[in-house]
This record gives C-alpha cells, sequence and structure tokens, in this order.
C-alpha cells in the first residue's frame, strides 16, 4: 500500500457517500445521454467529490465537444496499477485519460502504454507547475503527464512541548530525549511503498539519491551511509514508536492524535483529521519544515501526486489531450485543494488567498516543501526499486547505527539488480 493511497482514505463517511452518489452519476453520463464524445477518466474515488466537479466544469466548458464520465479504480494504489496495466497490455481501448501516481510515469512510457505531451498543450499544462513535479512527469526528456495534484511531508510538533522547531533530524533525536515520556517520533517504517519514500528522503537529503539515470545506480556511499545511519540511530533510540516496524501514515496519526507523541513526519491530511479527531492535541499542532540530515545542508521532502496521462490505445486522443488539459487547469487545482486537501502542483495556486483557507498557517510550508522536494527515481523498474530499498533496510530497527555501511552496501547491491530489470507486468 503506498502513501497516497491512505491519505486518500482519511476524510469522513458523510463526504465518501456524497463523492460515491457523484461518481455514480458521472459514470452514468451526468448530463443527457449523447452529450458529445464520451470520454472516459480511470481514477481513484476521490471522496470529496472534487474530481467529479472537474470533470462536470470541462464537461460543460467543452460545449458539447466531449463527455467526460468516471471508471473507478481501487482505492489502494497496487489495485489502481494492476487494473490499468492489465488494460493496458491488453491495449484496451476504453481508456481516454487515467490518473497516474507520480511514480507510474517512467513505467508506463517506457511500456508504450501513454502518449507524450507536445507542442502548446505540454506549454499549457507546466505553465508556472514546480520543477520537482515536472521531473516526476517526465521520462526521457519527455512530458508523458500533465501534473494535476501533488503531496508532501511536513514535520508536525507539539507547540506545548517544542518551543523551537527542530532544523535536523539530530536536533530532533536531542529535543525528543530531553522531552521524555511523550517525546516519541511518528515515521512510516512498515515494509512497504511509505517506508521507500522516507528512506528516499533521507537518502536525498544527505545530498545524494538511489539512481542519476533509469538503468543507473548513483549512491553516493558518504552521503548514502549518512542518511542510513540517521534513520537506524532513531529507529534503535527511545524516541522511535514501538511500532515503528509495521508504522504507516495512519498508524502515525493515531499515534500522534493519542497525545504520546511530539513529532511526526506525515502529510497534510493529519491537520483536519486532528482538529476533527482531537481537538486537545489540534490545538497545540504546529507545522514546521522536514528535517534536514546534514547541518545547514537543505532537506529533500517526500513529493506524492496524481498526474493525468493519455493512452496511447484511445479511439480519442486529441478530445483526450483537451479534456486533461482542462482537468489541470488552476481553477480545478484549487478546488481538489479547497475539497480534499489536495496540494495543487502549481506555484501561483499558493499566492491566492484561497490556498490559506486550506492551509491556515502552512501553505507557504507547503509550497517550499514541494520546491525542495525529491522524486523518487524515475525508472521503468521502479517497482523493482522500491522492493530493493525495503529489501535492504527493513526492519531498519535491525541495523546498527554502526554498522550502517553494510546496510549500504546491500542496498546498493538490491538497486544495481533491480535496474536492470523490465518494468513489471
Amino acid at each position: 500500500m503506498r502513501t497516497d493511497a491512505v491519505i486518500r482514505r482519511r476524510t469522513t463517511a458523510i463526504a465518501a457517500t456524497i463523492a460515491a452518489g457523484l461518481a455514480l452519476s458521472a459514470c452514468t453520463g451526468g448530463e443527457e445521454e449523447g452529450a458529445g464524445t464520451e470520454l472516459s477518466f480511470f481514477v481513484f474515488n476521490e471522496p470529496s467529490g472534487a474530481f467529479t466537479e472537474a470533470a462536470t466544469a470541462c464537461t460543460e466548458q467543452s460545449n458539447g465537444e466531449y463527455n467526460i464520465v468516471f471508471e473507478l479504480l481501487p482505492n489502494d494504489a497496487d489495485g489502481q496499477r494492476e487494473q490499468l496495466v492489465r488494460r493496458l497490455g491488453a491495449e484496451d481501448s476504453s481508456i481516454d485519460i487515467m490518473g497516474m501516481d507520480v511514480i507510474w510515469t517512467a513505467e508506463f512510457a517506457n511500456a508504450g502504454w501513454i502518449k507524450p505531451w507536445e507542442g502548446q498543450l505540454e506549454s499549457q499544462v507546466t505553465e508556472k507547475v514546480f520543477d520537482s513535479v515536472i521531473e516526476g512527469a517526465t521520462f526521457e526528456d519527455t512530458l508523458y503527464a500533465a501534473p494535476f495534484t501533488s503531496n508532501t511531508q511536513l514535520l508536525w510538533y507539539r507547540k506545548d512541548r517544542v518551543p523551537k522547531p527542530p532544523k535536523t533530524w539530530d536536533e530532533m533525536l536531542d529535543q525528543a530525549e530531553k522531552i521524555g515520556e511523550g517525546g516519541t517520533i511518528q515515521v512510516q517504517g512498515d515494509q512497504y511503498e511509505g517506508f521507500t519514500v522516507w528512506a528516499n528522503a533521507m537518502i536525498e537529503s544527505a545530498g545524494t539519491q538511489a539512481l542519476a539515470g533509469p538503468e543507473e545506480v548513483e549512491l553516493e556511499e558518504k552521503a548514502a551511509v549518512a542518511g542510513i545511519e540517521t534513520m537506524a540511530r532513531f529507529a534503535s533510540s527511545d524516541a522511535a514508536a514501538t511500532n515503528i516496524d509495521t508504522s504507516t501514515e495512519d498508524t502515525a496519526r493515531l499515534g500522534f492524535e493519542a497525545g504520546d507523541s511530539s513529532f511526526m513526519l506525515n502529510y497534510p491530511f493529519v491537520y483536519p483529521s486532528a482538529k476533527e479527531n482531537a481537538p486537545d492535541v489540534f490545538k497545540q499542532l504546529e507545522a514546521a519544515p522536514y528535517p534536514a540530515v546534514v547541518e545547514g545542508q537543505p532537506s529533500a521532502p517526500p513529493l506524492g501526486g496524481i498526474n493525468l496521462g493519455i493512452s496511447e490505445f484511445s479511439d480519442n486522443p486529441e478530445l483526450a489531450f483537451e479534456a486533461a488539459a482542462c482537468l489541470v487547469e488552476p481553477e480545478n487545482q484549487l478546488t481538489a485543494a479547497s475539497l480534499g486537501g489536495l496540494p495543487p502542483t502549481r506555484e501561483d495556486i499558493y499566492e491566492q488567498k484561497e490556498i490559506e483557507k486550506v492551509y491556515p498557517g502552512f501553505s507557504d510550508l507547503i509550497r517550499q516543501s514541494i520546491e525542495n522536494a525529491a522524486p523518487r527515481p524515475v525508472t521503468p523498474a521502479y517497482t523493482d526499486v522500491s522492493l530493493a530499498i525495503q529489501s535492504a533496510l527493513h526492519p531498519i530497527g535491525d541495523i546498527d547505527p554502526e554498522e550502517a555501511d553494510a546496510a549500504y552496501d546491500d542496498l546498493r547491491e538490491f538497486l544495481e539488480q533491480a535496474v536492470k530489470r523490465e518494468g513489471l507486468l
């Protein structure tokens, strides 16, 4: 299970019920039957109704050219990918537009399943978009997806216990030790995609990256060891949650809301959740930038989100491109933020007053975090790469901080093996 998939589910049952009704309406045509060319939009059932509103608006703006209808994918990312891969592998023409996890771009492009964005449309969907986001939508210098929504992590902390937020992991560990009971730091340490996200952010923050290219391992030793050592030192300290080896975004949220923790690395969905579920904790909740691994060197926070791809096998590619370009327009990104809490991919949206209502007091932190974020490795073999990172470093609590170089050797070996394989079907 991947990080964003968990985040999507953290909305109220009422919102999910309303959205299901809206989605059903969209799937049955929404407008009168025969109103323009029907374009299928394969995407997860975003429970706030934001995607439905965007599709309805774009359908109306097309003046009868097209009608966007939903084909709902499973809520979990693995299920989404599996369904899309099966259909695309069979050259299924029923797919026009698809909502893709940012880590699927290279695999789908390399397999010849999605069309590149070119010319004026490419310029349109990348205008004022963060460079970090564009990087995740690009494969071999070609844009294959239109950035739609983004996501990133912040450091959440309790201001009653932490008067000044830590700038580095070392500083955070020192503060946690001084706090003692209640100084726990919540992270995502289970063996799943969330662990890969954490490990990638730590390695990138230390000054290196897993891959130098789709089939080339970088992983500079000194920096990578520093990132691994910091993870291992934290995992073996009293600041680690007792369930660190099975912790996820949601268990981290629950642990923090219980009042037993002072720090948490997590996505913005925790803010409205704490407001609703733990008002006493919410009163003490503050946000800060993702901590650095090396003092004086900026951190590289995680980056997630959904991009829109156009199927190579669509019978209506021109209209599909037009509709997808409409879906990612600023007003629709703002709707996704307002209703679903999904951060926009365009920098200029963070200058609008409405965004401060969505992220009160921390909208600029989200902007900075996405700007500084490090995308996960862009490679057709991403699934293998992610598994390699998990296999080499999990459980992180079993790695002796003094022997992080041995874990580095394992990680490098596993990554070398992973990039030599083709993207999984």
